[in-house]
């Protein structure tokens, strides 16, 4: 198994790229990503989105067209690959699977895990291979994902708090869709704080 991973564009968002058993598995390309991803995959097979923010799925389309893979989305936030619903001119893509909450999907005989985290964003998961989170803008080195965007809420994030508090038999290894990787029990030290930020939002 190898890992790399790039930010990308101004909001400095982390590809991914999960090899296993020589097989490429793109995580979240973001803004201006197709060039880094194809000059470090050799058998890429497809596009994992940890949810549908512009800045996480920019280079879904490009990608697809290019490297003829399909694309797996959380089904509550495929509509954003669509309809760009901030407006930020983000080419449209299509999901292939539309992958339901806490699903799990076989993709070539690797298994992945979506983990359902709503607030965020309605389909807001953490991709889950292994002992390994790529927790996209649920959960972050030392701080969580805003939920005060459009098609954020409240109410969905302090559940999700609440959710992952429960994940407490086996660490994992995060590495987020912004800034630095980290360990689910480093970060479990801190949710009763953002809970309580949450609440008083």
């Amino acid at each position: 198994m190898q890992i790399k991973v790039k930010p990308m564009g101004v909001y400095q968002t982390n590809c991914y790229i999960l090899t296993v058993d020589n097989k490429d598995y793109i995580i979240d390309p973001g803004m201006d990503a197709t060039p880094w991803v194809l000059k470090n995959v050799k058998n890429p097979v497809a596009i994992l989105n940890t949810h549908g923010h512009f800045d996480h799925v920019w280079s879904n389309a490009e990608l697809k067209e290019e490297l003829k893979i399909p694309i797996y989305c959380p089904i509550d936030d495929t509509f954003m690959l669509l309809n760009d619903p901030f407006g930020y001119g983000v080419p449209p893509s299509k999901a292939d699977y539309k992958v339901k909450p806490n699903e799990k999907v076989n993709i070539q005989g690797v298994e992945f895990r979506f983990l359902h985290f709503p607030g965020h964003t309605p389909g807001c998961s953490v991709i889950e291979y292994k002992d390994i989170w790529f927790s996209g803008d649920f959960l972050f080195k030392g701080s969580i994902g805003r939920w005060d965007f459009k098609y954020s809420n409240r109410n969905d994030m302090l559940n999700s708090l609440k959710k992952v508090k429960t994940f407490t038999k086996k660490n994992k290894k995060i590495l987020p869709g912004h800034d630095k990787d980290s360990t689910l029990f480093t970060e479990l030290k801190t949710i009763d704080y953002w809970i309580r930020v949450v609440k008083n939002s």
